[in-house]
């Protein structure tokens, strides 16, 4: 019997409102690592299970998305953003949907 990869990932590259932008998913069996970068470097990593409060809207928003579509599992998000406005959130959460690997 062949087994299967420890451990599955996929990765993007977009342009999110004029900004170069890569977005990498990891999936663990326990949890998600989402890496999203504008500056090519991984940026503040943040751990958080869905329940913990954020100061950080941007991670809040984009750990809550991923947290809920992969079934509540607790994420680890590692961001350097360049545009953090609603509109560059909203098309940040596409581009990492694109990686789903949960």
């Amino acid at each position: 019997m062949e087994a299967g990869p420890i451990v599955t990932s996929k990765q993007r590259e977009a342009v999110v409102c004029g900004v170069p932008t890569e977005v990498v998913c990891t999936a663990f069996s326990n949890s998600v690592l989402v890496v999203v970068t504008q500056y090519g470097k991984m940026g503040t990593i943040v751990y958080v299970d869905p329940s913990t409060p954020l100061v950080h809207v941007c991670a809040k928003n984009l750990v809550a998305f991923v947290s809920q579509e992969a079934g509540n599992k607790p994420v680890l998000l590692a961001m350097a953003l360049k545009d953090k406005t609603m509109e560059g959130i909203q098309a940040l959460r596409e581009v990492i949907r694109s990686c789903q690997v949960w």
